[in-house]
């Protein structure tokens, strides 16, 4: 087999995956109530289309997917092109747009201070061309998904709120109550064998205490000091500047006075 033949052969394969690639449409659907995600390929385009012409963070009734789907409502959360370039909230177009793009957006990630660059990205508004979409399960329809809205699909969260106002609003608790008593400990297995199991707590964050306001109160006196401190500073500088000044008016008044004698005479 010649290069020529070798070449045209993995030529053609390519053409041959990328044709697949581009059939198949590729819809990740999460959901928040169980935690789960999973990807449907609809190989039928006409079921997709429900999608078209629909912006990121709409929500579409998604009778038309099939029986399983009827009564869900799902929300557009992004997706990517047949090329891999992601969709762009507020970029209102149905294709791609080259952007001057900076730190705090969206498909861009800075790689030194300051620094922009301008990048391809997608338009939020779902088109024939987009390969990856992914959606979120708003309202939960009437038969249940497997391996996304069912029971075995519920995946428990490992830990536990560690934040004190998150833990008070997980418990329900008051200000008054003690967030320390409240907190989720987790079960540890060591590695080294005979060892025993022990339990492991995260370290509360925010969590207003006595050290704590004492603390704080003693960097305010600090601060009160300094400025204080600061304020006679400056007074004195003051003071020493117009005595300075002073001097300089009394030798320049005495030198022209001298000036004036010396004239006269």
């Amino acid at each position: 087999m010649t290069r020529s033949d070798q070449t045209w052969q993995s030529d053609a394969f390519g053409d041959a995956a990328r044709a697949a690639a581009a059939t198949a449409a590729d819809r990740r659907v999460a959901n928040p109530a169980t935690g789960a995600q999973k990807s449907f390929d609809f190989d039928d385009e006409k079921k997709t289309r429900i999608f078209y012409e629909r912006r990121m963070g709409q929500d579409v009734e998604v009778d038309a997917l099939g029986d399983e789907w009827k009564g869900y409502v799902l929300r557009i959360g992004g997706g990517n092109d047949k090329q891999g370039f992601p969709m762009k909230q507020g970029v209102l177009l149905p294709y791609r747009v080259r952007l001057l793009l900076a730190d705090g957006h969206s498909c861009y990630r800075p790689r030194r201070t300051g620094e922009r660059r301008r990048k391809s990205v997608r338009g939020c508004i779902v088109g024939s061309d987009i390969q990856a979409l992914h959606l979120i399960v708003v309202k939960q329809g009437e038969q249940e998904i497997p391996g996304l809205t069912d029971a075995e699909s519920s995946q428990p969260k490992r830990l536990g709120p560690k934040r004190a106002n998150h833990i008070r609003k997980f418990f329900n608790l008051t200000k008054d109550d003690d967030v320390r008593k409240f907190v989720i400990r987790r079960e540890v297995t060591p590695k080294k064998e005979g060892a025993k199991p022990y339990t492991k707590a995260p370290k509360i964050q925010r969590l207003v205490t006595p050290e704590r306001i004492q603390r704080r109160r003693h960097l305010r006196s600090l601060k009160k000091r300094r400025s204080e401190r600061q304020a006679e500073q400056k007074a004195e500088y003051d003071k020493l500047v117009a005595k300075r000044v002073a001097e300089k008016k009394e030798r320049s008044s005495a030198q022209r006075a001298a000036r004036k004698a010396s004239r006269k005479a």
